[in-house]
């Protein structure tokens, strides 16, 4: 939590743990993921913000074009880094790995 200074009433010091992963107080399967992937989780929501500030666009999946996609995260430690795949692609991708659509060898990138 950011702290106060003692001397100025009006400036606040940000806390040099980095911000505080979101409060998952139920217990369901979902939530139980979130807390055991919380790099995921966060990786996930820093999207959903910069989509929802504009920030981040969706683009045609990378691989048939397709307009309806998922953003897929080669590292979640680079939130906003990520690929857009139809929802058959990604779900190709994790089936059988990343060999599957390597990065920058796609069929659109020959174009």
């Amino acid at each position: 939590m950011p702290q106060q200074d003692e001397g100025d009433q009006g400036s606040v010091t940000p806390d040099p743990a980095g911000p505080m992963p979101p409060a998952l107080k139920s217990d369901t399967r979902q939530t139980n993921w979130r807390r055991a992937n919380l790099l995921k989780y966060s990786a996930h929501l820093a999207v959903q913000r910069a989509l929802a500030s504009g920030q981040l666009q969706k683009r045609p999946c990378e691989v048939c074009g397709a307009e309806t996609v998922d953003a897929h995260h080669d590292h979640y430690d680079q939130p906003l880094a990520v690929r857009w795949l139809c929802r058959t692609h990604h779900v190709k991708l994790h089936h059988y790995g990343e060999d599957m659509f390597p990065i920058g060898n796609t069929p659109r990138d020959q174009d």
